[in-house]
């Protein structure tokens, strides 16, 4: 077999399958193979007009179909099928090679898999790809990390299939190692709570105005062509607008309301816990997925618990739905803000020396999360590269300012009403927390001081210090 195809997808599931379209599309020649041969000549057969494929039906042929150095596309699924596959490969290719796991994976994998690679002499990239089936195809926000001399042969290949937004691709080199799995996950973290303070404000929506799901529809549609424009946002409105064939019902009214989950948004919160970092909203919305599915626990508290709850009470519908997209906006800065600051804690970590700006740049095209006011966040980190959370900065410190007053009367309305709102809520209780003097930590840590000796610091002098709390009370210097 002659070696002539400039890149290589193994793994042609829904996500590889269309990866590989979306390379041959663009003039690459590109080697396909899966394990199964079955997914190979099915994606010959349906798309093979789409561009120059080199179909293979094993490993050995499937390396010799590419060109030097070789770049290898892995899209299978996380853990020990990637690590069977690499280690596969990596029998097989040469120092200077590349390959690519461009699948789900934890960075942690990604930090080992490029070490052990590193000794090979083989570069190994992790990259996040974002925009699911469709992105995949048409143009994804790529995230790829590994070492500088890699993206030197792949980054024209990814910045040429990735999406566009005002000609700047949605794809640059995030840093070192695991740094590109990193971003990613965050991504996805981010992307959860974006999800989740949706939800409950439809939920506040419906319960307040007692809208059918097809008005609330158009308010999230009519909330698109402003500053909340994203791509959840627009799709938020059609699945509200949709009716389902079968029984002439809403459709969101007939899915079941338990929300399913892969990992990375758990991920994202472990890391942050790791890193010291407070995610809360992206907590929450993790949370709130997990207690969805716990459909013994709700069936069992719903006929205990008691609500002694008030009706929401809307006085003016127009106030209230800008009362609810104000609190939204404000809570979605805050999910944004954690998320970069957990990348810039990880950044400085891992030494990674990822640009935040950068990030949202790739992020404004593609992928799920992007958003108008991505634009914004950019400007941000132009403005300060070391900027200590976006919501310090003037834009973001003025709209959310702007929308405090409605972002509390939301919140405590969801809470007199018993309509359980935990984003909205904790991201609230964040920008409080930031925001004030002095917190009760204080008295935390005279707690642990008391009964583990953990010592404190003092507000007058430096240093650390213990008190004697079951001797004489007397302080001494630690």
């Amino acid at each position: 077999m002659s070696a002539r195809a400039q890149i290589g997808v193994t793994g042609l599931a829904v996500m590889g399958r269309n990866l590989a379209r979306n390379f041959a599309r663009h003039g690459y020649t590109v080697a396909v193979h899966n394990r199964s041969p079955e997914r190979t000549r099915s994606l010959i057969a349906e798309h093979g007009g789409e561009g120059d494929f080199v179909p293979t039906e094993t490993m050995p042929d499937f390396v010799a179909a590419l060109s030097r150095p070789r770049t290898v596309v892995i899209m299978v699924k996380a853990g020990a099928p990637t690590d069977a596959v690499i280690d596969e490969l990596t029998s097989l290719l040469e120092p200077g090679d590349i390959v690519v796991d461009a699948g789900n994976s934890h960075f942690a994998d990604t930090r080992r898999r490029e070490a052990a690679l590193r000794e090979k002499g083989l570069h190994f990239v992790g990259s996040g790809v974002s925009g699911g089936e469709e992105g995949a195809l048409l143009g994804p926000s790529i995230m790829p990390g590994g070492p500088a001399e890699s993206y030197v042969t792949l980054g024209p290949i990814l910045e040429n299939i990735a999406a566009k937004v005002d000609g700047v691709p949605c794809c640059v080199h995030v840093g070192p190692d695991g740094a590109g799995h990193f971003v990613k996950m965050v991504h996805n973290g981010i992307e959860y709570a974006d999800m989740q303070l949706i939800a409950e404000a439809y939920d506040l929506l419906r319960s307040g105005l007692g809208a059918s799901a097809a008005e609330i529809g158009d308010i999230f549609a009519e909330w698109n062509a402003g500053d909340l424009e994203s791509f959840l946002i627009e799709i938020t409105a059609e699945v509200l607008h949709h009716t389902d064939a079968a029984t002439g019902q809403a459709f969101v009214d007939i899915v079941l309301d338990q929300a399913e989950q892969k990992g990375t948004g758990r991920w994202t919160v472990q890391s942050a816990l790791d890193l010291g970092v407070p995610v809360t909203g992206i907590a929450e919305a993790t949370f709130a997925r997990a207690i969805s599915g716990s459909a013994a626990q709700r069936a069992a508290a719903r006929g205990v618990l008691t609500a002694e709850a008030t009706a929401l009470e809307i006085t003016d519908r127009s106030v209230f739905v800008e009362d609810v997209r104000r609190a939204l906006y404000a809570s979605k800065v805050v999910a944004y803000a954690q998320g970069f600051d957990q990348i810039a804690a990880a950044s400085e970590t891992y030494g990674w020396n990822i640009d935040r700006g950068a990030m949202a740049t790739i992020w404004r095209g593609g992928c799920i999360i992007r958003a108008r006011f991505l634009d914004r966040i950019r400007e941000a980190f132009d403005r300060d590269a070391a900027l200590p959370t976006l919501l310090v900065d003037p834009y973001f410190a003025d709209v959310v300012g702007q929308g405090v007053a409605a972002w509390r009367r939301v919140v405590a309305g969801a809470a007199r009403s018993g309509i359980a709102a935990p984003a909205f809520g904790s991201s609230l209780s964040y920008y409080d927390a930031l925001r004030a003097e002095r917190l009760p930590a204080a008295l935390i840590q005279a707690q642990r001081d008391f009964f583990g000796a953990h010592t404190y610091r003092r507000t007058d002098r430096p240093g650390s210090f213990h008190t004697e709390w079951s001797g004489g009370r007397t302080e001494s210097e630690a």
